[in-house]
């Protein structure tokens, strides 16, 4: 969705030991396989090389970035804490990654203007 050089990091306060299977298997629907990608924590992101921050941050830690950062705050739930039958999961999961995919269609909108 992003212009050819926009590199992207995903991390987080307290991650999990693995990429939720659930998260593998709704992005793998809209042609995307992240299977090998892992958890990483904030730490693991050069800092130096960001210039904007989106947290998503609604019942877990969200840690600030360092100050001259641009950020916005996407209050998303963790699909990930959501109990029930598998297809309720998968729908919670599939609800995020369309939520998701519908602010970063509208930031990259934004940022063409």
């Amino acid at each position: 969705m992003l212009p050819p050089g926009v590199r992207i990091w995903s991390a987080g306060s307290q991650p999990a030991r693995a990429v939720n299977p659930y998260a593998v298997r709704v992005m793998q629907e809209v042609g995307i396989d992240i299977s090998g990608q892992r958890p990483k924590r904030i730490s693991d992101v050069p800092l130096g090389d960001v210039d904007t921050v989106i947290t998503l941050c609604v019942e877990e830690v969200c840690v600030l970035p360092p100050g001259g950062l641009a950020q916005e705050n996407w209050a998303l739930p963790d699909p990930a804490m959501v109990a029930g039958s598998e297809r309720e999961i998968e729908a919670v999961f599939r609800k995020v990654r369309d939520e998701l995919r519908d602010r970063i269609g509208a930031l990259v909108a934004s940022a063409a203007d």
